[in-house]
């Protein structure tokens, strides 16, 4: 149960005053929430400020930098309204101080409101944007106006938000001010020591200076505001994390130990060897299900490193000891190619294989589903389709996760929730830092792949600008004609009004006419069945050109594909534009990676292209990336990043998530059930960053 003080914040931000139907709609939408249901009076709160405006600079008319934010004390001087009949043109108030003279202009305003608001001869404030034109000095619209005699009312420091279109700040401010109003006395539930060496304020303090800042100093990371927030959502993190491993590790793992025979036959018939790293992956894994612990282990490895034949040799060895494995892959392309390359190599061993997924409807399902459940299929792979609730198996030991940052720890809760409790293999091709490992998924072991497999070679990165486009498609067409393979990214799925980017239908439709071949398209609005058709048009040679969006970003595998063309590549992300190199250089011949860009690049564009052209450590590029671009757009999207944090940043945080990591570890050994005074004290922490999933492992223990 939440506790009773933190209500008014969970109350929807519908009931704040002045809040009607329409403004609530655009707060929700502001706040990422799905529906105004969602959206609480606490999101306001974490809204924050990203600048602020600071309207103490008040050089007097005649000294007033062009496009600066001024504040001007002056007297008015006269009014000239718009000519009758011309809506269009726009009414001024001039006014002046000792320097110079001020043309008001308001467009489509009423003059007997302006002749109110800024009587002739009053003296009056006004604060906005100066613009200079032909020598005189005007601001439009401006922010503020106010009479002297009441000159308090003006706020000289104003924090900037984040807005989205329809709402203005100032009714954002007033909703804010609204929601400050609604909190309660929070108990402290920082260690007073922690508190006392890192100055940080009460929570509520906290939150008060952070929607009203003073200075740019207060809008700094570092504001000792900001850093206190940021450690309560590193700490809420963190312990909700422990608390899920805490009762993960109490369901004891059933122990899985095998002769290794069937691992053996496996590799007896593969046409490479293992790399010394996928071996000594293979060893911590195997090491780790033969204990009682469940193993809950992440392995990293590059594009086209060999994740899943670790993956395998694990399964194999489950059902070697008797038991059933499951792949999860998050979409249906991925789960029919894990299928194909799985099934092959386990045929060796004489291991069953299934594959199901959303697709798999009627009369096959039901057959799949009888022999998971008869145990008579041994390693089934497919996508969440796997823990729906008609799927029950026989004795599932091992669960291995690809491409966990699209799974929420959620789905992964899921498969315990079955009352089942397999040991757990997370892999991901996205190499993600230290910090982010922690910060989304807690103390997990890590494993690295760190080399490529025998015999893959290098891939050639240029970077070429917009202009020589038709330089690329001209040796696209002799690259083709030699038959070769190759893969032509484009941002956009159509093109819209907003956006001069080419969609992929249009580049299809372009190089259609000017290749003369058989193209294939792919993208993210085309049907299941659509997108495995084009797929396999491309895989066996019908179509030589595949034009895609950045569905192929993730492990589709064609391994005679050697040119891939990423048009627009400065507006990818690094990471993204690493997955999607890696779809090429997968065979044994040299592949090219052509990174075409429209100029002028930024600085952080020049930089993020120079890293992938001097670099295929997948590594090192997500460091890189993380520094350029920040944690969330690393792991997807902004707001799907599994962090999912409102004022923490890694960047600027990191040291605060290591000492959030070692209170939480601290914490759930002292005291496992959060029952002491600061148990309980964390128990609201955890309400109030919306953690309700993991104090139900509490009751649940």
């Amino acid at each position: 149960m939440r506790p009773a003080l933190l209500d008014p914040l969970f109350a929807t931000v519908a009931t704040l005053t002045g809040v009607g139907p329409k403004l609530a709609d655009l707060l929700a939408k502001l706040l990422g929430r799905e529906s105004v249901e969602e959206s609480r009076v606490v999101d306001l709160l974490f809204h924050a400020p990203y600048n602020i405006i600071d309207r103490r600079n008040r050089p007097g008319i005649a000294h007033a930098p062009q496009g600066a934010i001024v504040t001007i004390q002056g007297r008015v001087d006269r009014h000239q309204p718009a000519p009758p009949g011309n809506r269009s043109a726009p009414y001024r108030v001039f006014l002046h101080d000792e320097t110079g003279e001020l043309a008001l202009t308001f467009f489509r305003a009423k003059g007997d409101w302006l002749s109110k608001a800024l009587p002739v001869d009053e003296e009056v404030m006004v604060s906005g944007k100066v613009d200079w034109f032909n020598g005189r000095a005007s601001m439009v619209h401006p922010d503020f106006m106010v009479k002297v005699s009441e000159a308090e009312n003006l706020p000289l420091v104003e924090p900037v938000y984040p807005l989205t279109a329809g709402l203005s700040p100032k009714v954002l401010r007033r909703a804010i001010d609204g929601a400050l109003t609604k909190m309660p006395v929070f108990p402290e539930w920082i260690d007073e020591t922690l508190a006392a060496r890192q100055s940080f304020p009460h929570v509520a303090d906290a939150f008060r200076e952070l929607h009203d800042p003073r200075d740019e100093t207060d809008i700094d990371p570092q504001a000792p505001a900001r850093r206190r927030l940021a450690y309560d959502e590193f700490l809420a993190g963190q312990l909700s994390l422990a608390l899920v491993r805490q009762r993960l590790r109490k369901v004891t793992g059933q122990p899985i130990r095998g002769k290794g025979d069937f691992a053996a036959k496996i590799l007896a018939n593969l046409p490479f060897s293992m790399t010394a790293s996928q071996s000594a992956a293979v060893k911590d894994i195997l090491t780790d299900i033969a204990g009682e612990d469940r193993m809950l282990r992440l392995l990293q490895g590059d594009v086209g490193a060999g994740k899943t034949l670790v993956a395998l040799m694990a399964m194999a060895t489950a059902v070697e000891a008797g038991g059933q494995a499951v792949l999860m892959a998050p979409t249906e392309i991925l789960a029919r190619q894990h299928f194909a390359t799985i099934s092959k190599f386990a045929a060796a061993a004489g291991i069953s294989c299934e594959v199901l997924t959303g697709r798999t409807k009627g009369k096959e399902r039901r057959e799949i589903e009888e022999r998971i459940a008869s145990g008579e299929a041994q390693i089934i792979i497919g996508t969440h389709a796997l823990f729906q609730d008609s799927v029950s198996y026989k004795n599932l030991v091992l669960a291995v996760v690809d491409e966990q940052h699209r799974f929420g720890v959620h789905q992964r809760l899921r498969l315990t929730a079955k009352g089942i409790s397999p040991h757990m293999l997370v892999m991901t091709a996205t190499p993600i830092p230290r910090t982010l490992v922690l910060a989304a998924f807690g103390d997990m072991d890590v494993s690295k792949l760190t080399e490529k497999p025998a015999g893959r070679k290098p891939i050639t990165t240029v970077t070429i600008p917009t202009e020589r486009i038709g330089d690329i498609v001209a040796r696209l067409k002799s690259a083709l004609s030699e038959g070769k393979k190759a893969y032509w990214i484009c941002p956009l799925v159509e093109e819209s009004e907003e956006s001069d980017l080419m969609s992929a239908e249009e580049r299809h439709a372009v190089l259609s006419k000017s290749l003369g071949a058989d193209i294939g398209l792919i993208h993210g609005r085309m049907s299941g069945p659509e997108k495995d058709a084009a797929m396999l048009a491309f895989k066996s040679g019908e179509t030589r050109l595949l034009v895609a969006t950045t569905v192929v970003e993730v492990g589709v595998d064609v391994p005679d594909a050697t040119i891939m063309v990423i048009e627009h590549a400065e507006n990818f992300g690094l990471a993204q534009l690493h997955q999607l190199r890696g779809r090429v250089g997968r065979g044994d011949e040299a592949s090219t990676c052509i990174l075409l860009y429209k100029g002028p690049l930024s600085e952080n564009g020049k930089a993020r292209l120079s890293i992938l052209r001097d670099s295929e450590d997948g590594f090192l590029i997500a460091e890189e990336d993380l520094k350029l671009r920040g944690e969330g757009e690393l792991l997807g999207t902004r707001q799907s990043g599994t962090p999912g944090f409102r004022i923490a940043s890694l960047e600027a945080h990191a040291d605060l998530l290591e000492i959030a990591r070692k209170d939480a570890a601290y914490i759930i050994e002292r005291d496992p059930e959060l029952s002491s005074e600061r148990g309980r004290n964390l128990r609201t922490l955890l309400y109030l960053h919306r953690r309700d999933e993991a104090i139900r492992f509490l009751h649940a223990g």
